[in-house]
């Protein structure tokens, strides 16, 4: 309710300007606003070194190491800075603001351009623009102009203030607290994900941070690492940010390989081979044998012969668990796209069409199966195990900004190439993670990949018994979130 009488008193405030908003010479007025404001940039930048500070540690988060980046609006170029880029590009419409940018980062490259009508021929990895889009006249055109920029992967990382402090910030101003930024457009996070939309970009993840962004030794830190990240006191914090990425794609002819752990398994491997339909150019199927009991490993020697037709390799871990047989196979594909099936027959190989049409298409960079979307077969999954499928539901939905409604289903899908970048970056979480979801999971929302929910029809064993035990492996998972949340959430 205070948000909306917010809300309608800024709109009824903004009628007032819009005519002045609305003039031919605006860009003029702009430039020359933040002409004016280029020499004390830095004066305001020391006067607010906790906020400036508290967005670059944001910003080096989301951004991975190594990419290539173009940041919109960079001022005098210290957000860019300090990132730990391949390549990096700023523009800005102030000639003053770059001057002193190229000044103080001869290494980067910087560019006056007007952010509406961004003329570059380079494609980046990244775009970033901070408390940019307040300003900006036509943001659908805006957006759309970026499109130049973008290829199909390129990642648009959005920061804006929420407009329940438009009070605040303008006393702060008027008190000359902090630096006078001519803020026209006031967006909440629906219009900014609908502009996006219109403009073809898609919302990976959305947050907010920063609810008290003065320092005071012990308070600060406390308010914006733990108080900030609760539901609903969230919504309070100063800044919102967005992930986004392009939404035109075109569907592409891809290798494939299947990864298949199979511990105790032997009846289902024959049936397995049977059922796997042909993906893409090249289906390679990897059987990755543990220390089974019951002959797995011979079944599937015997069976080898027999599917002459087909690509398989057969591996044996000399490690434990799913996750080492998952990584076992991952490093020994050859496919553009890496698969999970458990050997089970819980999720029918004839689904992974469905996830190979996914991915292949574009509708997401990971794309995830739930099994909790259709009508359960009985005896397929026990009340406790769906009660604490639920539970890690919502706590990976919060702790990862996307929605991720069934995070232990077994069938997995993500390209090979940003397999490989979560495997260089594994030691940021570490290699605790015995069934190598979470560790799937976690790398690809570090590396803000568009997780995608596929639905499947999950089915009861009819041969073998689980390789989960629910309390002790429940525990450990419990354990692994918990662990999760000072590197994803608290950070």
């Amino acid at each position: 309710m205070i948000a909306k009488i917010i809300e309608l008193w800024y709109f009824k405030k903004a009628f007032n300007t819009l005519f002045i908003f609305m003039n031919p010479d605006i860009k003029t007025e702009i430039k020359n606003y933040f002409d004016k404001l280029a020499e004390s940039r830095e004066y305001w930048i020391r006067k607010n070194q906790y906020y400036y500070h508290s967005l670059i540690n944001l910003f080096s988060f989301l951004v991975p190491p190594g990419k290539q980046v173009l940041e919109i609006g960079c001022g005098t170029g210290d957000l860019l800075a300090s990132l730990k880029t391949k390549k990096s590009v700023g523009v800005d419409i102030s000639p003053k603001m770059i001057v002193i940018a190229r000044k103080k980062y001869p290494g980067l490259k910087f560019y006056e351009m007007d952010a509406e009508e961004l003329n570059l021929s380079e494609k980046f990895d990244y775009i970033i623009t901070s408390d940019l889009i307040s300003i900006l006249y036509d943001l659908e055109h805006t957006f759309k102009k970026w499109h130049k920029v973008c290829n199909p992967n390129t990642k648009l990382i959005i920061t804006y203030y929420n407009f329940l402090w438009h009070p605040i910030i303008s006393l702060a101003e008027k008190l000359r607290l902090k630096m006078p930024q001519k803020i026209h457009n006031w967006l909440s996070p629906n219009d900014v994900k609908n502009i996006l939309y219109l403009a073809d970009f898609e919302i990976i993840k959305t947050g907010r941070f920063l609810i008290f962004p003065k320092y005071i030794p012990l308070i600060s830190n406390f308010l914006n690492k733990y108080a900030a990240r609760l539901p609903i006191l969230n919504r309070l914090c100063l800044v919102n940010y967005v992930v986004a990425w392009p939404i035109s794609r075109q569907t592409k002819d891809y290798s494939v390989s299947i990864i298949v752990p199979a511990r105790n398994e032997k009846d289902n491997i024959e049936p397995l081979l049977r059922r796997f339909p042909a993906l893409g150019k090249q289906t390679e199927i990897i059987f990755v044998g543990g220390r089974s009991s019951d002959g797995t490993n011979e079944e599937i020697q015997r069976l080898l012969s027999f599917n002459n037709d087909k690509n398989i390799k057969f591996l044996v871990q000399k490690g434990m668990g799913k996750g080492d047989a998952v990584r076992l196979g991952f490093n020994n594909a050859t496919g553009d796209i890496l698969m999970i099936l458990d050997a089970d027959l819980s999720v029918a190989p004839e689904d992974l069409t469905k996830f190979y049409e996914a991915i292949a298409s574009g509708k997401g960079e990971f794309i995830n199966g739930s099994r909790l979307v259709y009508p359960l077969q009985e005896e397929s999954m026990r009340f406790f195990n769906i009660i604490g499928n639920k539970f890690f539901s919502l706590m990976f939905s919060w702790l990862l900004d996307q929605r991720v409604k069934d995070t232990l289903c077994g069938t997995k899908v993500l390209f090979k190439k940003d397999y490989e970048n979560i495997k260089n970056g594994r030691t940021y979480f570490g290699g605790f993670d015995p069934f190598g979801d979470f560790d799937l999971l976690f790398g690809a929302a570090k590396l803000n990949l568009k997780i995608s929910e596929l639905p499947v029809r999950y089915y009861a064993r009819t041969y073998g018994n689980t390789n989960i035990s629910r309390w002790r492996h429940g525990w450990l998972l419990f354990k692994m979130t918990a662990f999760a949340m000072n590197k994803i959430k608290f950070f």
